[in-house]
């Protein structure tokens, strides 16, 4: 192991030589120094060569947050192994998908049996032999990280050390940073995902700072931990902010709420858009400023935030972070002039663009060829689309991919879906596109209603016409109990059409 290695276990080691008394980890009743986790790193690194694996091959880890999860993956980076983090509510067919796909060598998990071939090792391994020396590259593959993508089988993207470590530098170099060396940051977001994992416990290692870790999010447990713990930062997502609001609507008051955030000097939000009425909960309840970024695993993952900018807004994420490039690039459709009726979002003059994004923290391409990267010239197309306001700032409109074309023009998801979830009845919405032999494509919404009510389709098209151009008031609607969601709490178009909610006999004309 080399002492200027980028890697997070590196990072790990760096903190123990500089550190190594200090709090590194607090697991609910357990703690460890930088020092002590160090040593246990090494430990799990030998438990990996002592079982014959060697550098370049994947180990698939499924734990939830804690101190064996950091030995399990921090262990395998230190023994030069490629580690693919797996999604704790994985299936046994994802899961076999995945530790197939990225050709697992072994698999870190609870106690369960062998999966599509690989041995399981419950939990991670150990040895008391002295680790494997100088395992791990500095521009070596860390993480394989599955993507749900919009469509298809996950993809394995290839997420390089310098590429990691390159974002921490680049989420470090913001005024004033997200983390801090005696910060102590409430890691609730799951290590599975590249949002947890590096700029949660990234940032922590990069600083020194200290990890509460949350193996499962339990919403009032939460508030309670924070205050006990002193909690300083907050790397969250809209749920999360969502669920302590709740839990203080419940308790009848805010005090509780309070009393979490009483220390806590950064609170941060990304994975998803965060609603202006969520955000402007938390800062006039908790007292507390929430900082909006944007991100993508395959950028690990920070592009985007207000905190770049210094304007907190709600609705927005802010600017390009130090080091990353952003041009929002014309999709070569425009909103039609002609029809004056008010819209929920106003776009810029030139309509939305899509998110291109530059920098050394991109990843290496999909798994295993490194299809789907950078351009030749280091740009990668992300798929979302954005505006600019008179401020520069940036404002998240949709996927490209879940744009619907009405006759030729465009009609943005979301943007029909904040009208549709403003009706008493609705409880959420999701906007799809539908064949239809006159337009090209009709819009249906797919909606879960609130517990007791009912809505017809004529009601719900003449609440959407009082904010919404005819061509994006939705031609039919479909009732769930309930809408699929992803992991980071953003309800899955994807998954709706997977269900076949696209099929044009799926109209409803009358719903209840």
């Amino acid at each position: 192991m080399t002492e200027a290695g980028t890697s997070l276990s590196a990072l790990v080691r760096a903190a123990a030589r500089s550190r190594g008394s200090a709090p590194a980890v607090v697991d609910g009743g357990s703690r460890l120094t930088w020092a002590e986790l160090d040593a246990q790193v090494d430990r799990a690194a030998a438990g990996y060569a002592a079982r014959g694996l060697t550098p370049g091959q994947r180990v698939a880890v499924q734990l939830p947050n804690g101190a064996d999860w950091l030995r399990a993956a921090l262990g395998a980076l230190r023994a030069g192994l490629v580690v693919v983090p797996v999604n704790t509510a994985y299936t046994d067919p994802e899961l076999e998908y995945v530790l197939t796909d990225s050709g697992a060598a072994l698999f870190v998990a609870g106690d369960r049996a062998p999966v599509a071939g690989v041995p399981v090792c419950t939990g991670p391994p150990a040895h008391d032999a002295a680790p494997p020396a100088d395992a791990e590259g500095e521009a070596a593959l860390s993480f394989l990280a599955y993507t749900s993508g919009t469509t298809g089988r996950p993809r394995g993207a290839m997420l390089p050390a310098a590429a990691l470590r390159a974002n921490q530098e680049q989420c470090l170099a913001m005024s004033p940073p997200p983390v801090r060396p005696g910060d102590r940051v409430l890691v609730a977001l799951p290590l599975f995902h590249v949002y947890g994992l590096n700029a949660g416990f990234g940032l922590v290692a990069a600083t020194g700072a200290c990890a509460v870790l949350v193996d499962h999010f339990d919403p009032a447990g939460t508030l309670e931990l924070m205050a006990r713990e002193e909690v300083t930062a907050v790397p969250g997502a809209p749920p999360m902010y969502q669920a302590w609001l709740a839990v203080a609507d419940a308790a009848g008051s805010d005090a509780g709420l309070r009393r979490a955030f009483a220390a806590v000097r950064m609170a941060s939000s990304g994975a998803a858009p965060l609603p202006a009425e969520v955000w402007r909960g938390m800062r006039d309840r908790a007292a507390v400023t929430v900082w909006e970024g944007y991100g993508l695993t395959e950028a690990c993952p920070v592009v985007a935030s207000t905190l770049a900018t210094g304007r907190a807004k709600p609705a927005c994420i802010g600017g390009p972070i130090p080091g990353v490039e952003i041009q929002l690039r014309d999709t070569a459709q425009r909103e039609p002039v002609e029809d004056d009726a008010p819209t929920a979002v106003r776009f810029a003059e030139d309509g939305p663009g899509e998110i291109w994004v530059r920098g050394p923290n991109l990843f290496s391409g999909y798994w295993p060829d490194g299809a789907g990267g950078p351009d030749a010239e280091g740009w990668l197309a992300t798929g979302d689309l954005a505006y600019a306001d008179r401020d520069g700032d940036l404002h998240l409109v949709d996927r490209r991919s879940d744009l619907i074309l009405v006759s030729g023009f465009n009609v943005y998801p979301a943007e029909v879906e904040r009208v549709l979830d403003t009706h008493p009845a609705v409880a959420e919405s999701a906007v799809i596109g539908v064949p239809d032999a006159r337009t090209g494509s009709a819009v249906r919404a797919v909606v879960a209603l609130r517990s007791g009510r009912t809505v017809g389709l004529a009601e719900l098209r003449e609440h959407a016409a009082a904010s919404l151009a005819r061509y994006k008031v939705p031609t039919s609607v479909q009732v769930l109990a309930a809408l699929p969601h992803s992991l980071t709490g953003k309800v899955s178009r994807a998954r709706l059409r997977e269900l076949g909610l696209t099929r044009p006999d799926d109209d409803v004309e009358e719903v209840s």
